[in-house]
């Protein structure tokens, strides 16, 4: 468990790192996130984002236990 929380915390970090490049790729702003805008409001729920990181990840995962 103690394994799994580093590497959760290191990946989170270089998410943190990285999202300056991750921005300027395209990612954040696909068509399927939701983005509500009204007056000094700003709710943003990256769904399409969420996907596709989470169809890559499972991919490198699946491939690195290979």
């Amino acid at each position: 468990m103690s394994r799994f929380l580093v590497f959760l915390g290191l990946m989170l970090l270089l998410c943190g790192l990285f999202w300056p490049v991750i921005q300027k790729i395209g990612l954040g702003r696909l068509p399927g996130d939701i983005a509500i805008e009204r007056g000094n409001f700003r709710l943003y729920i990256p769904v399409a984002t969420s996907v596709l990181l989470s169809l890559v990840l499972s991919f490198l995962l699946w491939f690195l236990r290979r």
